[in-house]
């Protein structure tokens, strides 16, 4: 027996992915099905009672223990080269881009709050279903000046679905363009507000042409919850009278160009001068 809250993998794809068992439904004839969501991936997927093996707390902590890993590297190489660029201009003091990010998946999101503060980065959280975004994205914008907005929670490509154009092949994707859409109507320029928008497999194109900056997933790849972190930690540290470079910044991230990309976007850190000795 599976309960909500249990960390399972599926025997179908060589138990390759941890994730938490976020629903479970019985049919008619007794056969149960449960909705899964990603231990470190944005992916949302459904599988079958039967496909599902449960994880120790050794097996769990192994899994997330080599996670954290390639997350600290990363984080240290973006800090690193962040000392690097300002050796010698000790003399400015800096306001970093602020940001705002709404995620359907409240671990994820106090997960990533946490590690923006930790880098220096003005940062606020709002839980909020991908389903919810698109009717609140305004009234939360006028309530909340940001400089980066971040949209993310769970999506996926739907079992048996194959036009990757189509809304109706992604679970979460048409709110993601709905929220966008929402966004640049309330901020239309893209330098004015910096939009990160997507999860697992989401519809990328669409996203962009709603109106964000940077999006997911090229090639319908899953990406990891941190990925939008790097990106937006790129962002909020460029000055504002810089590009930033796209092949730069995904350089930053986990997944790489399979999983996220986007367009040329103007850094949002200003310098001030002469810096407080206080």
């Amino acid at each position: 027996m599976f309960h909500v809250g249990d960390i399972v993998a599926r025997f179908s794809h060589r138990q390759d992915i941890f994730f938490r068992v976020d629903q479970i439904h019985a049919n008619l004839e007794g056969e149960g099905s449960a909705i899964l969501k990603g231990l470190n991936l944005r992916l949302l997927a459904d599988a079958p009672v039967s496909d599902l093996i449960a994880k120790s707390p050794v097996e769990v902590a192994n899994y997330k223990r080599e996670d954290n890993k390639k997350i600290y590297q990363k984080l240290n190489k973006l800090i690193s080269q962040r000392k690097v660029d300002l050796d010698d201009k000790n003399e400015f003091f800096e306001i970093p881009g602020r940001v705002l990010q709404l995620d359907g998946d409240q671990d994820y999101l106090s997960q990533c709050i946490k590690t923006f503060r930790q880098m220096g980065i003005e940062a606020k959280g709002i839980c909020k279903s991908e389903m919810e975004q698109p009717k609140v994205i305004r009234k939360i914008l006028q309530e909340n000046p940001t400089d980066i907005l971040v949209l993310t929670g769970h999506d996926g490509l739907i079992s048996g679905k194959t036009d990757f154009h189509s809304m109706d092949s992604y679970r979460s994707s048409r709110y993601f363009v709905e929220s966008v859409l929402e966004a640049r109507r309330f901020v239309h320029n893209r330098d004015n507000l910096v939009i990160f928008a997507g999860a697992c497999q989401s519809n990328y194109e669409a996203i962009l042409s709603a109106g964000a900056n940077f999006a997911s997933s090229p090639k319908r790849m899953l990406i990891h919850a941190f990925d939008p972190v790097f990106i937006v930690e790129r962002i909020a540290f460029t000055p504002m009278d810089q590009i930033v470079s796209v092949k730069d910044i995904l350089r930053h991230t986990i997944t790489g160009t399979d999983g996220v990309g986007g367009i040329e976007t103007r850094g949002q850190m200003r310098r001030g001068y002469p810096r407080s000795p206080y």
